[in-house]
């Protein structure tokens, strides 16, 4: 007797056997994207801080507007306020979101300025979640004989676009550390964002970023 099999069964069968594959695939997929982001964003942001065909200003302005299409600023600027988000009035935070994009474009342009002679090389990746990544890099100097710093780059996909929600280097990640900061700063300024706004303004400017 032959068995006969129907066009649904056989798509059932194939998708029986397929379905350990593509379990398989998927985290090694997802980590993948996350890498080649980080890869491919982290090498543009560092060829523009290095190009001297640019004037300052220029390369200030291209970088700052990678960086914003790249970082997602009022998610880590929010983290960073901790508990004062929740009790401060809704127009201070938001004008403190405005002063926290200033501050973090320039203190990134300050930080990568420092490596714009090493190569940056992802080595690895680590799921925290279906839409939460750690991507591994090292900063490699070809004329030095020192380790490559280590550099970690945090990526959330749960908005439906790739995006880049902290840095780490040598373990310290600076959300967190942004965070602590913050948090003590308010804390002896009795919760006064809008010192915590002219804090943050000044900084950026001491960074070489005009506050806006």
């Amino acid at each position: 007797m032959r068995l006969s099999t129907s066009p649904t069964r056989r798509a059932l069968l194939l998708t029986a056997l397929l379905s350990p594959v593509l379990l398989a695939a998927g985290p090694a997929m997802a980590a993948n994207v996350a890498e080649t982001f980080v890869d491919e964003n982290i090498h543009k942001g560092l060829d523009i801080l290095k190009d001297k065909k640019l004037t300052l200003t220029q390369r200030r302005d291209q970088f700052e507007t990678l960086l914003l299409a790249l970082v997602d600023v009022r998610r880590i600027g929010l983290f960073t306020l901790g508990q004062y988000r929740r009790t401060a009035p809704p127009e201070d935070v938001e004008a403190f979101l405005g002063a926290f994009k200033n501050y973090v474009s320039a203190s990134y342009q300050s930080y990568f300025s420092k490596y714009t002679n090493q190569t940056l090389k992802v080595v690895g990746s680590t799921q925290r979640s279906p839409t939460d990544f750690i991507v591994q890099t090292q900063l490699i100097d070809p004329n030095s004989s020192q380790q490559p710093s280590e550099v970690d780059f945090r990526v959330r996909t749960d908005t439906g676009k790739t995006v880049l929600v902290d840095v780490a280097y040598q373990g310290i990640w600076l959300s967190l550390e942004q965070r602590d900061q913050f948090v003590a700063f308010l804390g002896q300024n009795n919760g006064n964002v809008r010192t915590l706004i002219a804090h943050l303004s000044e900084l950026a400017v001491n960074l070489g970023k005009p506050a806006q």
